[in-house]
Formats: structure tokens, sequence, C-alpha cells
């Protein structure tokens, strides 16, 4: 079955490459740094992750604390986005980066509209209600970014969330294991791309071509070395989401010269 106003996949001449929280090799992920350097390096989309403060406020972070990627401590959902926003999100990665703070929904979006060229693929981190997904989707339609995101989720919930807030979104799944019936869910949810692992593509040879097969898109994450990106390209992915995205792109430009 395939998902309503999703047409049939015209296979991409080459996978679209799709920089993990921003070009995060060079750059402290989730930061407008990580997000400059992805735009420069001409990837076609940066991926990267929201939560919720404990005001409400909506930032741009992928871990559940702030431990790992800031000089602060705590759980983003117990802090308020005054806090979050005192934070340094870019001395723990080189002191370069130091004053890198961690940015807004609001700051991403005008970041991107300011930088054509390169799209979003916005994902929501745990259960989102359909009052806050329907905040994201106001903000990027006021931002006028509504056809170069993509939003996305690992909870079902959530996507459904954005389905019923937002259904003119084009919207992800994010898959660690098979699920069944996997393209009816795909279809239930709506969504237009289903972005599994890197382990479960290379282990289940039939898992792409039935995707496609459905009228559904397919973004594997996270791809960092030239072996997974030949087997990936092999196997037809639409887009390969990777730590690396300027030595994917130039991979690919070798590999598929104009």
């Amino acid at each position: 079955m395939t998902p309503p106003h999703v047409s049939p996949r015209v296979s991409p001449p080459v996978p679209l490459v799709v920089a993990h929280r921003g070009n995060s090799t060079v750059a402290p992920q989730n930061t407008l740094a990580a997000f400059e350097a992805a735009w420069r390096a001409d990837a076609a989309m940066i991926e990267c992750d929201i939560q919720v403060a404990a005001d409400g406020g909506i930032v741009v972070i992928h871990d559940d604390s702030v431990d790992a990627t800031t000089d602060g401590r705590g759980d983003v959902g117990a802090l308020s986005l005054t806090d979050l926003r005192a934070l340094d999100a870019g001395a723990w990665f080189a002191p370069p980066f130091a004053g890198q703070r961690i940015p807004t929904l609001g700051e991403l979006l005008t970041f991107l509209d300011d930088r054509p060229g390169t799209d979003l693929l916005l994902e929501l981190k745990g259960v989102w209600s359909v009052e806050d997904a329907a905040r994201v989707a106001s903000a990027v339609d006021a931002a006028r970014l509504g056809p170069r995101t993509i939003v996305q989720s690992f909870w079902p919930e959530t996507v459904a969330a954005l389905r019923d807030a937002a259904g003119h979104l084009r919207r992800g799944w994010l898959i660690e294991r098979r699920h069944e019936p996997l393209t009816e869910i795909c279809a239930q949810l709506g969504v237009m791309t289903c972005n599994p692992s890197v382990e479960l593509v290379l282990e289940d040879d039939g898992l792409v071509p039935l995707l496609h097969e459905a009228g559904v898109q397919v973004m594997v994450w996270t791809a960092d070395d030239v072996a997974q990106w030949e087997a990936l390209t092999a196997a037809g992915v639409d887009a390969i989401i990777t730590d690396r995205p300027d030595r994917l792109a130039g991979w690919l430009a070798g590999r598929f010269p104009a």
C-alpha cells in the first residue's frame, strides 16, 4: 500500500548527502557552527534534533541531558530556555568553538532561510503531543521552509502527532529494527521516507526494495566510511546520513562523475 501523497519512487542518480547533526566531525554537533560547516560542504540536507525545555522552549540538542555537549549538567526537559541558552555548547569540542550556544528552533530556521541550497531533516526526540508538534509546524511554516523540510521521529506516536497537526509537511519514520507490517505502518503514518540504521539495511537486503515498492524513500543513518557508502549506494538508498558530509560528497563525485 502506498502512503497518501507519495509518488512511486524515481531513483536519483546518486544518494543525497545529509549532514548528521551538521558537519559534526569538524564542529560541535547541533550548533550553528556545525550547520555552517555543513552548508559550506554543500550538504543536500542538515539532520538535527529538537527537544522541549522545561518552560516550553524548543531547542536543538540530541542527548536527553546537557552533560556531554555543554559545560552544564542536567536534563534538557528540566532546564528553562534561559538556562539552556546560558550554557557553552562548543568548548568541549575544541577551544576555538567556545561560546557556541544551544540553538533555538527559530535560530535554526532563520539560519536555513538565509542559506538556500541546504534543506532540513528535523528529528523530534521522544514523544510529542499534537499541540507541541503543531508549534514546530507553525515555526517551519512561518519561516517559509515547509517545502525544504522533512520532520521525523523514532516514535510512531510523534510521527502520528505530526500527521495530525501538520499533514502538509513531509514526514519520516526512523527505525532500528524491522517492524511488521512495515509498509502498512508507513501508510498509516503517512510517511514519505522510512529511515533505517546502516546495520539494518546491510543485514536485510530486502528492506530497501520493499520500501521502494511501496513508494517510500530510504534515508539511512549513520554511515561514515567508504565500505558502508559503497554498499548503501549499491543497495539503492535515496540518502546517506553521515558525520562526514564533505568526504561523502567528494567520494560520490568521484564515484559518479558528472
